[in-house]
């Protein structure tokens, strides 16, 4: 059983865990609010290390990311748990629970290895909170660091400053939830706060990190067109107007169940975030708007893009081909920054 990184002795044989803003404290045979961080003989363990709740080659415009890599795949894994507890989840059937078969553990090189095997440009993180397994996507990283491959984290962003400061330098490339510029809509709905995930988004964006930013809009709650223009706003502000922004729909999870976001609110929202933003896309949505990646002095498509199926229309050598503007897209190798 792996022990985890980022914790301290308690009192009376707990455990207190240092790895996101939660700081629970954990009792002998109890686990923290992600459900795989618990406590045995004193010692915080990392539970589901190594453990994989779902594996494939996902085309990397489904984590979603624009301009890393355009129309290449990605080996995709994810693991078990969340250290969120949103009403709305899209995945809750992993990130709301522990396996509680056990399941059968792959250890680092093996997962390496199957990246290199199926052609991949790398591994993303994804599925579930993959921070909550720290230990596990840390050291895969490190790995396929060294076999020349990317690292993709899809993350909620709830964690503290330290344990991000030693993941971030092996992360090539993430996209990162900010679910809404409400700290009581994070509170009321997600059990957390909004201030560590913007924290942990511009620490992203200086340590070197590429990164795109996703808000699931949902009716009633978060779509108010004040926020919108308030997430594009602190986004231009504090990582650049160049950062994509995916505005994705909501459909009813969960416990939750308002209705669908209507593509008309989307294409709104649209409208609102590209006046702060230099891209800004819908996902999750039939409509036009929002899909291609155009060239912001010209207008010339760069990438068009139909559904998941991606092709490069108008970049050469990382510049539009037709104004020579350079394009913030990550075309040739995760390091090419």
């Amino acid at each position: 059983m792996k022990t985890a990184s980022w914790w301290h002795p308690g009192d009376e044989g707990r455990t207190q865990c240092d790895l996101c803003p939660h700081a629970c404290v954990v009792a002998e045979g109890k686990t923290g609010l992600c459900k795989v961080r618990g406590t045995v003989d004193a010692e915080l363990k990392a539970l589901s290390y190594g453990l994989v709740s779902s594996a494939g080659v996902d085309p990397i415009e489904k984590k979603p990311l624009y301009h890393f890599h355009p129309g290449s795949a990605i080996f995709s894994i994810g693991s078990w748990g969340c250290n969120l507890a949103c009403a709305f989840c899209q995945n809750w059937t992993i990130s709301q629970q522990m396996t509680s078969g056990g399941g059968d553990r792959y250890p680092p090189e093996q997962v390496v290895n199957k990246a290199l095997q199926v052609g991949s440009i790398g591994i993303a993180y994804t599925y579930n909170e993959p921070l909550v397994g720290f230990e596990f996507v840390r050291d895969c990283a490190v790995l396929a660091r060294k076999a020349g491959l990317v690292n993709v984290l899809v993350t909620n962003g709830y964690v503290r400053a330290e344990p991000a400061a030693e993941l971030i330098p092996l992360i090539d490339a993430m996209n990162i939830d900010i679910k809404g510029m409400d700290d009581a809509f994070y509170r009321e709905h997600c059990h957390a706060k909004l201030q560590p995930v913007l924290d942990f988004a511009r620490q992203a964006v200086r340590g070197g990190a590429f990164v795109e930013i996703t808000n699931l809009v949902i009716p009633d709650l978060n779509d108010d067109m004040k926020m919108i223009q308030a997430l594009a706003r602190w986004m231009r502000e504090h990582l650049g107007e160049s950062v994509p922004l995916h505005l994705s729909a909501y459909h009813p999870q969960y416990k939750l169940k308002n209705r669908a976001t209507p593509v008309e609110t989307l294409e709104l929202a649209h409208e609102t975030a590209a006046k702060e933003l230099l891209y800004v896309f819908v996902g999750n949505a039939r409509t036009k708007r929002g899909q291609n990646t155009a060239c912001p002095k010209c207008g010339q498509v760069l990438i068009e893009r139909v559904g998941y199926s991606t092709a490069i229309r108008g970049l050469k050598d990382r510049a539009c081909s037709q104004c020579g503007r350079p394009a913030e897209v990550i075309v040739a190798t995760g390091k090419d920054r």
